[in-house]
């Protein structure tokens, strides 16, 4: 397996199942998720909601193929189309809710190829329904799509996002910490007070434990070496590549959940091991403006921090939703085997 997103399906009489499905190859399963049931009164009542929050009435609310743990629809009305995104889990909510400020922010700064949001009509950013956050924005029409003519583009974009001033903005700092591979060591000490229900995944993190030991090892090396110097801070999107909408000219980079001022290695690191991108990343920082160089040790930063950063995203799942299918810890089983972040990890073993 290799870089998993989610998204979600619906027939609006069924309850919902939460989809992973490959970006890069045609696997696919479905782990069934404790999500309320998405019938046709719950669908009325997000359509009354938005008329009543937004002034706009639906013609029809079908659910949209995107996103990662938010549910997602699109809404037609007599003044377009919308793209409404609804955050459940409790830990994410509060970065969901952190991400408007920050995308209304470029927005006002004159970058227009980010989601637009839609305020409601008391001016809010976004709202609250059935105990969600919920962000209401204009549609994008285009597909998702990831190659080098995207990831050029992708890059030239961020570059002109990094030109923008950070002063004001109350979102995460880069420190360039511990943090995730000490979450996940909490996480698998939690696990181990109900030993019966989680013996599956304790067996699984045991039978991998020293490759999450070198990791770590190697993450506080990296961590080390950066964290006595913080410049070049910029707004970064943190999964940008996967997150790209394409029609024709038109190009925009979606999704900005988790934005964090950091150096330009958050957004960078996916494609540590293709050469001509890194060449083409810091051209764009050039043509931009922009007067910094790629550094080795910040890649490497972000590469080893990220394995353990999608490892408790999956862990924050298994904790909220519980696995009583057992396919998320398969899905970490094949993670920890033939996880995409392997081919950059490798890179950065022969490299730095």
């Amino acid at each position: 397996m290799t870089h998993w997103t989610a998204c979600y399906y619906n027939n609006p009489d069924d309850d919902y199942n939460l989809v992973l499905e490959s970006c890069y190859d045609d696997k696919e399963v479905v782990l069934v998720v404790h999500i309320p049931e998405r019938n046709s009164q719950y669908i009325s009542n997000l359509a009354d909601f938005i008329r009543t929050e937004y002034n706009i009435p639906a013609h029809s609310l079908i659910p949209a193929k995107r996103g990662w743990y938010g549910e997602t629809w699109r809404l037609n009305s007599d003044n377009g189309s919308y793209f409404i995104k609804i955050v459940y889990p409790e830990i994410h909510k509060p970065c969901y809710e952190r991400s408007f400020p920050v995308v209304e922010y470029m927005n006002s700064h004159g970058i227009d190829s980010v989601s637009r949001i839609v305020k409601s009509a008391n001016g809010s950013l976004y709202v609250h329904f059935d105990g969600a956050s919920v962000g209401v924005f204009n549609w994008i029409d285009g597909e998702n799509l990831q190659n080098k003519y995207t990831k050029i583009q992708e890059y030239n974009t961020l570059a002109k996002i990094y030109a923008i001033s950070t002063k004001g903005l109350e979102i995460p700092c880069e420190t360039f910490g511990m943090e995730s591979a000490n979450l996940f060591y909490k996480q698998w000490d939690a696990l181990k007070l109900n030993t019966n229900k989680n013996a599956d995944l304790l067996r699984l993190l045991e039978s991998n434990k020293n490759k999450a030991k070198r990791l770590s090892n190697r993450l506080l090396l990296f961590s080390e070496r950066c964290k006595g110097n913080l410049s070049h801070r910029y707004i970064t999107h943190g999964d940008a590549g996967g997150n790209v909408i394409v029609n024709g000219d038109h190009f925009h980079i979606v999704d900005w959940d988790e934005p964090v001022i950091a150096p330009p290695e958050r957004d960078a690191w996916f494609c540590l091991h293709w050469d001509w991108a890194m060449a083409a990343f810091n051209g764009a920082l050039r043509d931009n403006g922009i007067d910094y160089v790629l550094r080795p040790e910040r890649l490497a930063y972000y590469c080893y921090n990220s394995f353990f950063w999608y490892l408790t995203k999956q862990l924050d799942f298994y904790f909220e939703y519980g696995d009583k299918s057992r396919e998320l810890t398969r899905i970490i089983a094949d993670d920890l085997d033939n996880s995409w972040i392997y081919e950059n990890i490798k890179y950065a073993d022969a490299h730095y």
